[in-house]
């Protein structure tokens, strides 16, 4: 696990991954400010209604409120949204320097499979903790047991769809695919946890789905080169 972080934290620098990364941090903002300018708009409609006229001020307020509370809360969510629609391209660069072969017989899965993946990954993000939200409720008492739950979950989640990201490339069914593309749950566990945790944290934030991304590459060939000594 700590090789696949280091390497994928000195490939940072590379030209190729560094525009990808540009680009997913532009596109998650872009989608924050989207939501931004809707809610602003959805609140001047519903004061209007009102009859509240002079609320142009209160709703640009409110809307920039709901925006950066759905930035903290959502941000996990968009941003592996936005991961899936250009994980093949930080796949491929990372197999093309370390795993020539394998980059070789990839098959690039494609912008729309991305966006299905994405959805996907939206959909079951909020599901689960959806689901869970009663268990974050009991454990509010505890002060610490909340972060803990809802790590938990979605390391598992986020586990999962960085492994997909890998496989994605390889494999042609991510429903039904065989033992050799699945990393051990723990080790799945751990990597989804660490990107979790790195999500949380302003700033390194925009770089965690990038570094996720590289990190579930290295661990999937890894386990895969290991099996076959």
């Amino acid at each position: 696990m700590f090789q696949a972080f280091s390497r994928s934290l000195a490939q940072l620098t590379d030209q190729a991954i560094l525009a990808i990364l540009l680009r997913v941090v532009l596109l998650t903002l872009l989608l924050f400010v989207i939501f931004g300018v809707a809610a602003y708009f959805a609140l001047v409609w519903l004061f209007a209604w009102l009859g509240w006229t002079d609320g142009g001020f209160a709703a640009a307020a409110a809307a920039a409120v709901i925006a950066i509370l759905t930035g903290l809360l959502l941000f996990r969510i968009l941003a592996i949204f936005v991961l899936n629609i250009f994980s093949d391209n930080i796949v491929d660069a990372v197999e093309r320097q370390y795993y020539p072969d394998r980059a070789e017989t990839a098959k690039p899965p494609g912008y729309m499979l991305g966006i299905k993946m994405g959805f996907a990954s939206a959909g079951r993000a909020l599901g689960y903790n959806i689901l869970a939200a009663p268990l974050y409720i009991l454990l509010l008492v505890t002060g610490i047991g909340v972060p803990i739950a809802f790590f938990s979950v979605n390391a598992i989640l986020l586990g999962r769809d960085l492994q997909d990201m890998v496989a994605a490339r390889h494999i042609t069914d991510l429903q039904n695919f065989d033992a050799p593309w699945r990393l051990p749950k723990i080790e799945r566990f751990i990597l989804g946890l660490a990107v979790g945790l790195l999500l949380a944290i302003p700033f390194i934030n925009f770089l965690a789905p990038v570094l996720g991304a590289a990190m579930a590459t290295h661990l999937v060939h890894g386990k895969k080169e290991e099996q076959s000594t």
